[in-house]
């Protein structure tokens, strides 16, 4: 299965923001890389460049292709209402997404893996697509008898941060999907415009 394998910081430094979490290195290093460092001069960039720069960073922090985001892009427009909000929001509904958002695991990557290896239940069925839409009403637990991985329990313990569109069950390790999140309530800081205009061109 096809997905980004390369340096983490790397990436999380060319869009200047941690997209995959904490990370040290980029707290030391807060600017984009290149062996001639912050001193660089950088020429001012394109609308093109703004755009396409939003466009892989929404792909970068989700863990999406681009045939994969192309395709989500043209659902998203489909569908009534703003175009840059419902394609955040599919991007949200994604089964790998929201195990994250529960904390069951830490971060995506890690949340991925968990779906892919069988760990993960919707509405009680092992689900191993981590881009599996959910849809409100949608019920996702750890499977019974990978409740007592370490890795899961590590994370269920040290994760406080809750979602209004999600119900956590801590004793039951199960999250219910009660809507899809409205725009001001997903953290991420990217600009969906510039994608759409992208995508419009």
């Amino acid at each position: 299965m096809a997905r980004y394998r390369g340096p983490k910081t790397k990436i999380a430094r060319k869009f200047k923001e941690p997209i995959y979490g904490e990370d040290k290195w980029m707290e030391r290093k807060p600017y984009g890389p290149g062996q001639h460092g912050p001193n660089k001069r950088r020429r001012k960039e394109s609308e093109y460049a703004l755009q396409l720069r939003e466009k892989q960073k929404a792909k970068y922090t989700y863990g999406i292709l681009e045939r994969q985001f192309e395709k989500m892009f043209h659902t998203a427009a489909s569908k009534k209402g703003i175009t840059g909000e419902m394609l955040l929001q599919l991007c949200e509904a994604r089964l790998d997404n929201t195990v994250f958002r529960l904390g069951i695991a830490t971060t995506r990557r890690a949340a991925r893996q968990l779906v892919t290896h069988g760990h993960v239940t919707v509405n009680k069925q092992v689900v191993n697509v981590p881009s599996y839409s959910l849809r409100p009403g949608d019920v996702v637990a750890v499977r019974e008898r990978s409740r007592a991985l370490e890795v899961i329990t590590n994370s269920v313990g040290s994760s406080h941060q809750r979602w209004d569109w999600l119900d956590w069950d801590p004793a039951a390790l199960s999250g219910k999907v009660i809507a899809l999140p409205e725009r001001a309530q997903i953290p991420e800081t990217i600009r969906e415009q510039l994608i759409v205009e992208l995508y419009s061109k």
